[in-house]
Formats: structure tokens, sequence, C-alpha cells
């Protein structure tokens, strides 16, 4: 392997929030490109930089509400499931190679857990990996995990070791 360093992972892995914070008074597109432009190599040419914003925009499924105010959780701008579709996005535009996910689906009823889970599945499919921490999944959920392990399973397994 390779010597860990804080800057190196950093760079490829991206972490998404149990909570949804995100200025309220801009759109899901400029959420987008202000992350990219802060935390993408400063080498990547502009246009190389909206075409990656664009096609996160598509992964996530917000472009048609790209010019949507992201407003205030609870009384004005996107729902909660299209914040945290944005959450999960503005990670996906620094193009980490894995991302870490606290309870991505918090909050959310059925419905919108579903739609949140299938962002969840096309970053996957991008090659990405992701790893989740979910409480009380339903079925539904449950089963669009290629891998799941529980914490139980993790201690008894280092106690045996």
């Amino acid at each position: 392997g390779y010597p860990k360093e804080q800057r190196t992972f950093a760079r490829i892995s991206g972490y998404v929030e149990q909570n949804d914070i995100h200025s309220p008074q801009v759109t899901i597109e400029e959420s987008l490109w202000f992350s990219a432009s802060l935390r993408l190599p400063k080498d990547i040419s502009i246009d190389k930089r909206r075409e990656f914003v664009e096609q996160v925009m598509k992964l996530v499924e917000l472009d048609s509400l790209r010019h949507a105010l992201v407003g205030m959780p609870g009384s004005s701008g996107l729902s909660t499931e299209q914040r945290k579709r944005l959450t999960i996005a503005v990670e996906l535009v620094a193009n980490p190679s894995i991302i870490f996910m606290d309870e991505p689906t918090s909050g959310l009823d059925a419905r919108a857990a579903a739609i949140v889970m299938r962002t969840v599945r096309n970053t996957v499919d991008t090659g990405r990996t992701v790893v989740c921490t979910i409480h009380q999944p339903s079925i539904d959920i449950f089963e669009a995990f290629d891998e799941v392990s529980s914490i139980m399973s993790l201690l008894v397994d280092s106690f045996d070791n």
C-alpha cells in the first residue's frame, strides 16, 4: 500500500453529512459550480468544469431544477429529498472515488427515500464506491445495497481476530 496522507485521502474521498446545509440564496447550479470551483484541481479548464457540473446534475436528476433557488428547509425552495440530492451532488463535483454518506434517507418518506437511493445507485454505477450508514432501512432500501455489514457483525469479527 501507500502511506496514509490526509491530503491524498481528502482528494479521493467525499463525505455527505446527514444535515443538508446549503446557502438559501443560490440556485442548484450555482451551488455545484461553487463547489467545483473550490475543489477541482486548478488545471481543469472552465469548460471541463461546466461539463462536469452538467454531468453531476443529470446523475442526481436535478438538471431540470438547475435554476431553482435552494431556499430554507421546510419553508421555501427545494424539498427535503431534493436538498439531499443536492448535498450528494456537492460532493460528487469534487470527483471522489469513494463517498461516505451519513444517513442519506434520514427524515424522508418512503417515496423520497427511494428517489435518494436511486441517486446513490446512479453514483455507484459510475464506478465509485459508496459507504452508507442507515438505521432501520425499508426492505426496498436494504435490497438496493450490493453489500451490507452491520455494526454487530463488525464488532464480533474484530473480537474474533
